[in-house]
């Protein structure tokens, strides 16, 4: 493999990925619609002679011959705000969706290019009784638009893979944290401290337990798509093998802050304590498949999360007594 494509470069997951990418001195091309990804983010590697930034659409890749041009495709664009799916059912399905079937069809037609890694979500498995959960449990019943856009790609890359000879590396990744993250739930505490650095709203009833992986770990399993697997179509799940609360979050973000006297408020929140509709309650992976292929997090979710929030306190934490 000699040349790739990021879609989604300018994002927070796509941005770390194209840095390992060029780190392994392979030339990256990244196409960025720039609507949630920031320019900034690539800034660095624009003097790199192996880097090359398109901004366009992943709903119009068909339309160009940037695929003929790569042997592999990470396919990192999305709409990736759960929790805003509600308020933007068809954004999120044109954002996912479409940009995912365009992508196909783009290398369908390339043929050059026949492999795809995909970020899928651990959203896909809805609520689910079975924990950790394996990558074979079903029925898939997807509890939010996101979680249910992210199956429907998951679809069409099978289908297309079955039907035109591609192979795909289709990752469904934990809650991802780290340097650069624009929203998700560490973000959200750090920017309402900001305002209020003494009382904290927390959405739900603060006893949500999920996984957490940094985004370095994220990134090691993207890089795993690059390996030659016995399957056309591989689906890996991605995250710690733990799982944290809400609250314990809270007060993680709060301490990376230097705050001692933060008085926690959950509101409640709908359906057995969830934060919105679509809020998986409770989410655990079972990564003992991409452990066998020599990925394992580095961090339990805690020691994820710290690390997480004391990155984002330094980018973007703001005392109120500091400002004008």
């Amino acid at each position: 493999m000699d040349e790739v494509l990021v879609t989604g470069g300018a994002g927070f997951l796509g941005s770390h990925l194209v840095e390992a990418l060029l780190n392994t001195n392979l030339k990256v091309t990244v196409v960025d619609s720039l609507v949630s990804g920031k320019a900034d983010n690539l800034r660095r590697f624009s003097t790199n002679s192996r880097f090359k930034f398109v901004k366009k659409d992943a709903c119009h890749l068909s339309d160009t011959n940037l695929v003929d041009e790569c042997d592999t495709v990470f396919h990192l664009a999305a709409d990736s705000d759960v929790r805003m799916s509600l308020t933007s059912p068809t954004l999120k399905f044109e954002q996912n969706v479409t940009a995912t079937r365009m992508v196909l069809e783009a290398m369908r037609k390339a043929r050059s290019c026949s492999k795809i890694v995909f970020s899928s979500s651990s959203t896909v498995y809805g609520d689910t009784d079975v924990f950790p959960t394996p990558e074979s449990f079903g029925p898939l019943v997807p509890v939010s638009l996101y979680g249910a856009a992210k199956l429907a790609c998951e679809a069409l890359i099978t289908a297309y893979c079955n039907s035109y000879g591609l192979e795909a590396v289709i990752l469904r990744l934990a809650n991802v944290v780290g340097p650069r993250a624009g929203h998700g739930v560490i973000p959200d505490f750090v920017s309402k401290l900001s305002r209020n650095p003494s009382k904290l709203e927390i959405l739900g009833d603060g006893s949500q337990r999920k996984s957490y992986i940094h985004v370095a770990d994220a990134v090691k399993a993207l890089l795993l798509g690059t390996q030659d697997f016995s399957s056309n179509v591989m689906i890996l799940n991605v995250g710690s093998n733990d799982t944290i609360d809400v609250v314990s979050i809270a007060r993680i973000v709060a301490k990376s802050l230097a705050l001692n006297e933060v008085e926690y408020a959950p509101t409640g929140g709908i359906d057995g304590g969830r934060g919105w509709p679509g809020d998986v309650k409770t989410m655990l992976l079972d990564t003992s498949r991409i452990e066998q292929f020599g990925w394992r997090s580095s961090m339990t979710s805690a020691e994820a999360v710290m690390a997480a929030a004391g990155e984002l306190a330094r980018e973007i934490y703001v005392k109120p007594t500091a400002r004008a």
